[in-house]
Formats: C-alpha cells, structure tokens, sequence
C-alpha cells in the first residue's frame, strides 16, 4: 500500500494523510537536510515557524493590516474575513468558490474558542459591500477584527487543518493516470520548509483544486492542478521552484479562461509576486 507524506506544525500534528492506521510515522528529517524516502515525508515545524507561516499569510492575504482582516474586494459578492481571508456568503448567494468562514467558526468553536455572536450568523449579515462598508468601524466589525488580530494561531491552524484534507481528497478526485505524478510531485515540494510553506499557503489560497466548479473551460488552478503541471524535477529546491512555477502557469490559464467582465488580470501581479515567494527559503 502506498503511504503519503505527513509533516507536523507544532502541536498540531498536521498528518497529511497516511493510507492506513497500521502505518507509523517516521522520524522526522531535518528541515536543511531532508531525509526521508519518497513514500513517506516528515518535517517539523517549530512553534515559531507556525508563527512565521500565519504572519506570512496574512502578509500575503491583506499586509499584515488589522483593517485587511475584515475585508470585501470590489467586484466580489461576499467579504473575505481572517488570515487567510475566509469567504463568508451573504443569504441567497450560492458562488462557485468554496466558503470557508463559517467552517473555520465550527473549527475554532469546537476547540475551545469563543467568537464575537456576530461570527455564529447562519449567513454573512451584511449583503452588499456598500452596507459592509457603512459598518467598517461600527461595533461588530471592529469587534470581529480584535479578535481575529488576538487569534491568529487557530487561524493558522485552520489553514493547515484544509491542507491536511487536501491530499486524500486530489488522490480521490485526480485521473488514475495521474495519481502517481501528483504523490510524486508532493513529496518533492514537501521536502523543503519553503516546500511546506508553500503547500500549506495555495491551499488556502486558490483551493485543493477538487471542486469541479473552480474551474473555467473545464480547467482548474488548484494544488491538484499544479500538482499536475509541475514538469520532472529534482527533488528539494528544485521542486519547490518549480512548484512555484506552475501556480503561477495554471493562474495565468484562469486568467485567460476566465469571463472578460471579472477582470482578473488586474489580480496578475499579485498572484505572480505571492507564488515566487515558494520558490525562496522559508
């Protein structure tokens, strides 16, 4: 049977996945000087790297800003709340992005957290950006951003949580003809602390890729469809530029596959200086 990579964020033991409960989990590599076979990888990461990881999500996601925190980007029909800038639906609204705030809610709730009420809404309350707005500074949003700027290790551990989810789901999902490719792949990148970064960072940013609705012209951007990108390459830093590479080659499709009235190549330059960040040391 075959195994797949693990690694471990702290005291989150982030399994990937394993393929059965009889298989252990290796001894942990070195993050310099990786070690483990190609079937199974596992690496580490110090309380302060899960630290490092969530800052530079949120770097990425909004500039480290308090105000970016609670956010609505114009042209969108929700706002994008958190680190990693969670989608929050409005009632009615039925998008073909993947909602995440209300499932981060139930995660934190469920260890232990304790959110602002407005956060327990069934739906995101404010319908429209304009009516987001009016309520930037009012009592709720602000209320919602301290808490979100107090919490940021159970964000992060979230975001790790949807990546731990993310290979069995791109195993199932994926072309038999490509499984082998896409395990292969993964266990390359996921040899490198930047490689890590970088798997638990596009997960959370452009999805695992399995949502059959995330796609335009029948073509996704997602990690399985990097994962399937990515061309023959050494293992280690090699792997995770060319890791890098390819998010930034299945984005470029998105943007030309997708309708002209979104305007995404505005989100280009962004997207290219965010994805040439896995290409350098963590």
């Amino acid at each position: 049977m075959q195994a797949y990579p693990v690694f471990t964020i702290t005291s989150l033991a982030l399994v990937l996945v394993a393929c059965s409960p009889s298989v252990a989990e290796p001894t942990a590599p070195s993050l310099k000087s990786p070690t483990a076979s190609p079937a199974a990888v596992s690496i580490r990461l110090t309380a302060a790297q899960k630290s490092s990881i969530g800052r530079k999500i949120w770097q990425n996601e909004s500039g480290g800003k308090i105000t970016g925190l609670t956010h609505w980007n114009d042209g969108e029909e929700f706002p994008s709340l958190g680190i990693g800038h969670f989608i929050w639906y409005p009632k009615g609204f039925n998008g073909r992005w993947t909602e995440t705030f209300p499932e981060f809610v139930r995660y934190a709730t469920s260890r232990g957290y304790k959110l602002p009420a407005i956060a327990y809404s069934p739906d995101c309350p404010w319908p429209k950006k304009t009516a987001f707005q009016r309520d930037f500074n009012g009592p709720q949003l602000t209320g919602l951003r301290s808490w979100l700027a107090a919490n940021i290790n159970i964000q992060t551990e979230f975001i790790a949580y949807k990546s731990r989810a993310a290979l069995p789901k791109i195993m199932k999902a994926a072309p038999a003809a490509q499984r082998a490719r896409i395990q292969a792949n993964y266990n390359k990148v996921a040899s490198t602390s930047n490689g890590i970064y970088a798997l638990v960072d596009y997960v959370n940013f452009k999805g695992d890729g399995t949502n059959p609705r995330e796609q335009y012209k029948g073509s996704g951007w997602g990690l399985m469809w990097v994962l399937m990108d990515m061309r023959n390459v050494p293992t280690g830093q090699p792997a995770a530029a060319e890791f890098a590479a390819a998010t930034k080659r299945c984005l470029d499709r998105r943007v030309r596959n997708s309708p002209p009235e979104r305007g995404e190549k505005r989100w280009t330059p962004g997207w290219h200086n965010r994805c040439n960040g896995y290409a350098r040391p963590f």
